[in-house]
């Protein structure tokens, strides 16, 4: 062992004037009760647990409520999660005697999870489910089908929660930004000279030697999408419909604002969604900068869909989306997976089964 004062300095954690807490070699805390808030309630806001399937309709409506704490520690890159937290979220349904029938009944009602704590991580919270309105045999039927579908899904969004404060919360994006690369390592073990010879006496070979062009490599943390989808209609009745933003608001059952014009922009799903038109073709194309609100700052993907008609009454919609990032700004990773599944089950199903064209 080094006596005191003649050890290597890269290993000594020195007190610094400017009080800096070096690569978090300190115990660090961050408070992440409003971060928590507003994760929670981007996970567990609007979901669609029932659309039409058997006569119900179901769907979550906001976080009511977030009591407790939550808070993130870290020490030597260490993350150390520590949360207490009940919540309450409210929910509606409704039922009908058939799919496109009159409306037999419709509730409202509250879901509650009494305790969801960093001691419990590895196991499911308890969750609660009461209806509000009416426990006749219909509103036992709705209430019923919310636990049997409703609940696996908010356990779902629960768990990328319980894993998101596991990455370190809203702590994460300054841990990876406060590891060494691997890139800048090299950089600097190739700077410095060898033992004995100056740097000048290098081989002048060596600065003359042809440089390698490299490949542009794929943008790393990015994904593409592309699906093709088929309507049982012409191609302008699709391209209507996703330019129309009355019909956007009949077929989501949310908010939207839309522009028809190349420049404007455009919100959905009760603003979860949001871009620019960047080009536009009646009945032939639609190209967008298009992002989730829950995407990082400054993040958009592009969209682009093409109509084309194999035959007439038989549309064919191909979309690609590129740059989708694979994390969102929360440190979830299963961004590429709710974008497609979105752009399946909530806009080409809903379009298809609300407009008569084909199932």
């Amino acid at each position: 062992m080094a006596k005191y004062g003649e050890g290597d300095k890269r290993w000594i954690v020195e007190e610094r004037p400017d009080g800096a807490n070096v690569h978090n070699w300190h115990w660090a805390e961050r408070d992440c009760l409003e971060w928590s808030r507003s994760l929670l309630s981007s996970l567990l806001s609007g979901l669609v647990v029932l659309d039409g399937e058997g006569g119900l309709s179901i769907r979550t409506k906001a976080l009511e409520k977030l009591d407790g704490e939550a808070y993130v520690n870290v020490r030597k890159g260490k993350v150390i999660p520590g949360y207490e937290l009940s919540l309450s979220l409210s929910w509606e349904g409704e039922a009908r005697d058939s799919p496109a029938g009159s409306p037999l009944l419709k509730v409202s009602g509250t879901l509650e999870v009494p305790y969801l704590a960093d001691e419990n991580a590895g196991e499911d919270p308890e969750v609660r489910i009461t209806v509000r309105d009416d426990d006749g045999p219909i509103g036992r039927r709705i209430k019923d089908a919310f636990v049997a579908k409703g609940k696996p899904l908010v356990l779902e969004k629960l768990r990328s929660y319980v894993d998101a404060m596991a990455k370190g919360g809203p702590a994460r994006d300054e841990l990876e930004a406060k590891k060494p690369t691997a890139s800048a390592a090299k950089s600097d073990a190739s700077a410095a000279p060898a033992a004995g010879k100056p740097a000048a006496a290098a081989p002048a070979a060596a600065s003359a030697a042809p440089q390698k062009k490299e490949k542009p490599k794929p943008k790393e943390g990015f994904k593409t999408i592309t699906l093709t989808e088929r309507f049982y209609c012409r191609t302008k009745d699709v391209y209507e419909i996703l330019m129309d933003e009355n019909r956007w608001k009949g077929f989501t059952q949310s908010n939207a604002r839309i522009s028809k014009e190349v420049g404007g922009q455009f919100s959905l799903f009760d603003g979860s969604i949001t871009g620019v038109h960047e080009e536009l073709q009646e009945g032939k194309l639609i190209v967008q900068k298009w992002r989730f609100s829950s995407w990082p700052d400054g993040i958009y993907s592009t969209v682009r869909l093409t109509f084309d008609e194999l035959e007439p009454g038989v549309a064919i919609v191909k979309l690609l989306q590129t740059d989708v990032p694979e994390e969102d700004k929360y440190g979830n990773a299963t961004v590429v997976e709710n974008t497609e599944r979105g752009w399946r089950e909530h806009i080409f199903h809903k379009i298809r089964a609300v407009f008569g064209f084909g199932i």
